[in-house]
């Protein structure tokens, strides 16, 4: 095992399709954890959600977040980053964002079709701001 440097943990966390599994907490203190599909723009992570899923209205109530994103194949690697989030409503954003985000997990000739669904009324741009940052690759060797 070995620690990543930050440019390893950008590459890591770009590569292919991997999805994130957000931890936010919800109002009765209880843990909750969710995959979400997210680009970086920049050192901050953005995904987007509903905003009366559990996680939209955890972060709106509480910003504090955690995201893993994990190689699950051999030698195992992950990326771990705890901080606050951020939320954006304007459609401009959503577009743009939904757009960055269906682009990288769909297929190209169903792009369009994501990017509207998901740059709905409703849909929150999450930007997470990372404050801690820990990335190991090669786990089992």
């Amino acid at each position: 095992m070995r620690d990543m440097t930050p440019a390893e943990r950008r590459a890591f966390l770009k590569h292919g399709t991997r999805s994130g599994k957000l931890a936010t907490t919800r109002g009765d203190g209880q843990p909750h954890a969710a995959p979400v599909w997210f680009v970086l723009d920049g050192e901050d992570v953005i995904f987007m959600t509903w905003h009366s899923s559990v996680k939209g209205k955890a972060i709106q109530r509480d910003a504090r977040v955690a995201l893993v994103v994990d190689d699950e194949t051999f030698p195992y690697s992950f990326v771990l980053v705890e901080g606050t989030a951020t939320v954006t409503r304007d459609l401009r954003s959503r577009r743009y964002w939904s757009r960055r985000i269906s682009s990288r997990y769909v297929p190209p000739d169903q792009v369009d079709t994501y990017t509207e669904r998901n740059a709905a009324e409703g849909e929150l741009i999450i930007r997470i701001n990372g404050q801690r940052w820990v990335g190991r690759s090669s786990m089992a060797e």
